[in-house]
């Protein structure tokens, strides 16, 4: 059966996955979109859980992640060792050139801090148009959202119809909870980014993200001098 990549397949594919494990998901998705089926990895925890089960189940789905050119020197070596460890590719997308030349001449290297506007823009130049050059063509889109990550993502399903990049996400994880991602990283013995261990349950770029403090929400480390909803543009709301 060939399917069509738009909203509407969205139940269709939700019956074939259902009561499959994630990684039966996604060798299911990888055979019905094949060569069109693309993971994005932060090199977070949970990313890390997917990324073992694709490379060590060798399911045929093409794995990326966003080099900001702010990253922390922690996640520059955990992306080292995966590919050291796994001996498989991860293709990496970096923001053009011209854009951050302009905004750093225009605004100066730390114009993100000034308001919310100058930080999407930001987020825009270094993320985002990155992504969409590395989602287009595809038909399915792996992330590593967990449910109990924000409140922003408690509603989602594990599959969504993505309208900004015209894509089906796939969120394997979204019902699991911190204790079995952790769990899984133990027992397959996954590397994972020492900050972690330093209180960054959510690492993104260097300047943007500060360790967690007792008590706080685990986003609240993501550009803690707003009071917005602690997202960059990755990962816009579902229209449903």
């Amino acid at each position: 059966m060939t399917y069509k990549t738009d909203k509407d397949t969205l139940q269709v594919l939700k019956d074939s996955l259902k009561g499959l494990s994630p990684v039966e998901a996604l060798a299911e998705l990888a055979k019905l979109f094949p060569g069109k089926v693309v993971f994005s990895t932060s090199l977070g925890q949970e990313d890390q859980v997917i990324t073992d089960m694709i490379f060590k189940n060798d399911i045929p789905v093409s794995i990326f992640t966003l080099d900001t050119g702010r990253l922390f020197q922690e996640t520059y070596n955990l992306l080292d060792s995966v590919k050291r460890i796994y001996k498989k590719p991860i293709k990496v997308y970096f923001p053009k050139t011209e854009s951050i030349q302009k905004l750093v001449e225009e605004k100066g290297p730390n114009s993100f801090y000034q308001s919310v506007e100058n930080r999407k823009e930001c987020c825009f130049i270094r993320k985002v148009e990155p992504l969409q050059r590395a989602l287009k063509g595809n038909a399915i889109w792996v992330t590593g959202l967990r449910a109990g990550q924000s409140d922003a993502r408690q509603d989602l399903d594990s599959l969504e119809w993505d309208e900004a990049n015209q894509i089906i996400k796939f969120h394997p994880l979204i019902d699991w909870s911190f204790d079995e991602m952790i769990n899984y990283l133990e027992e397959h013995q996954v590397p994972y980014n020492s900050l972690h261990d330093k209180g960054f349950p959510s690492i993104g770029c260097a300047p943007c993200t500060r360790a967690v403090r007792e008590g706080e929400d685990i986003r609240a480390g993501r550009w803690w001098w707003e009071t917005s909803k602690k997202e960059c543009g990755l990962h816009l709301k579902p229209t449903k």
